[in-house]
C-alpha cells in the first residue's frame, strides 16, 4: 500500500474524532442552557394612555412569604389596601374589577376606583373585595375575601396597611347575567369583528332577548347593530358576526359596548345588562380589549359579567347630541 494512502487514513480518522467530540461538547452546552433558562410571559400588552379605573391595591404574597399558622390551617393570602374618603367626591359606582394578571402569586395591580358613598351610610357601609382565579371559559374560582366595615376605619387620614384574606363567602349576589362574544382586529385594513355568540343566566320571565352592539366615538354615539331576537330562553344563542371599519389612529378613541335588551310581560324592550370594553374599561373587558390588540387577526372569545345599565352609562359620560337648527320662518 502506497505511503500517501496511509497518510489520507489516519488524517481522515483523526478529522472524524475531531468532529465526535465537538458534537458531544455542543450537545451539552445545549442541555445547560436548556435548564438555566427561565420561562417568560407569552404576551406582552401596552395600551398607551388607557387608564386604571377599579379595585384597589390587590398583592398575593408568595408561597414562600406566608407564615405558617397553627393548626395547619389553609393560608388565603394577604391583600395590600389603600383608603381615602372625600367628601366632596360626586364619582359613583357599586362594583369594580382588576385587570388580570398571569402566572405570578404575588400580582401588583396599581389601580384605584372610586365609590359613592354619603357621610351618613358610612357606619353601616362595608368594602368587600374578593381575590378570583381567572378562567376564560368556565366559571372563576374564588381564592379568599375581605369584608372591612368602614365604621371601624378612622378615613379622616389616607390608610395603607396589610388585611389578611378569609375564605370566600358561600353567598354571592344576583348577577344579571353573562354574556360570550369574540373580538377580532386587523390593523392593515381597520376591520373590528365582533361575533356575538350566547347569553347565560338571564331572567327566566323574560319573552324575548337579543343584544345590540354599539360602538361610541369620542363618548358620541357612531355605528350599532343588533341581534335577531330569541324567545322563552334563559341562556340565548346567537352566533352572529358584525364588521366595524375602525381605523388604527381611532382605537384609542373608541368605546364598544354590547348590551343584552328582552322584553318582558309588557312587550315593552328593555336593557337587561351591558358590557364596556375599549381604553376606559377596567377589569376583565379591559383585559379582553388589550387580548384582542396584542394577537391581530385572532379572534379571542370570552365571557363576561353583565353590569348595571345605568353604571355603565355613567362611566361613559355620553355627550348630548347637537340639536338640530331649525329655520326661521
Amino acid at each position: 500500500m502506497p505511503r500517501w494512502t496511509l497518510f489520507i487514513a489516519i488524517l481522515a480518522a483523526g478529522v472524524l474524532l475531531v468532529s465526535c467530540l465537538l458534537c458531544v461538547i455542543c450537545c451539552c452546552c445545549h442541555r445547560r442552557r436548556r435548564h438555566r433558562k427561565q420561562p417568560k410571559d407569552k404576551e406582552t400588552v401596552g395600551l398607551g394612555s388607557a387608564p386604571n379605573r377599579t379595585t384597589t391595591h390587590l398583592v398575593q404574597p408568595d408561597v414562600d412569604c406566608l407564615e405558617p399558622c397553627p393548626g395547619g390551617d389553609r393560608q388565603w393570602g394577604r391583600l395590600l389596601l389603600s383608603l381615602e374618603y372625600d367628601f366632596g367626591s360626586q364619582e359613583a359606582g357599586r362594583r369594580h374589577e382588576t385587570k388580570v394578571h398571569r402566572g405570578t402569586l404575588c400580582p401588583t395591580f396599581e389601580e384605584t376606583c372610586c365609590f359613592l358613598v354619603p357621610p351618613a351610610e358610612l357606619p353601616k357601609a362595608v368594602l368587600k373585595v374578593q381575590l378570583w382565579d381567572f378562567k376564560r371559559f368556565t366559571e372563576h374560582e374564588p381564592l379568599g375575601e375581605l369584608q372591612l366595615p368602614l365604621s371601624t376605619v378612622d378615613l379622616q387620614h389616607v390608610l395603607e396597611s396589610w388585611y389578611q384574606l378569609g375564605p370566600p363567602g358561600t353567598g354571592e349576589p344576583e348577577q344579571m347575567g353573562e354574556l360570550c362574544f369574540s373580538l377580532r382586529y386587523v390593523p392593515s385594513s381597520g376591520h373590528l369583528t365582533v361575533v356575538v355568540l350566547e347569553a347565560r343566566g338571564l331572567n327566566a320571565g323574560l319573552a324575548e332577548a337579543y343584544v345590540k352592539v354599539q360602538l361610541m366615538l369620542n363618548q358620541r354615539k357612531w355605528k350599532k347593530s343588533k341581534t335577531s331576537s330569541r324567545k322563552g330562553t334563559a341562556t340565548p344563542y346567537f352566533n352572529e358576526a358584525f364588521v366595524f371599519l375602525v381605523p388604527v389612529s381611532q382605537l384609542q378613541s373608541v368605546d364598544l359596548v354590547l348590551a343584552v335588551w328582552a322584553r318582558g310581560l309588557q312587550l315593552r324592550a328593555e336593557p337587561v345588562g351591558k358590557v364596556l370594553l375599549g381604553p376606559r374599561a377596567s377589569g376583565q373587558p379591559l383585559q379582553h380589549w388589550a387580548d384582542m390588540l396584542a394577537h391581530a387577526r385572532r379572534p379571542i372569545a370570552q365571557w363576561h359579567y353583565l353590569r348595571s345599565p345605568r353604571e355603565v352609562d355613567r362611566a361613559l359620560a355620553l355627550q348630548p347630541r347637537l340639536p338640530l337648527l331649525r329655520p326661521r320662518s
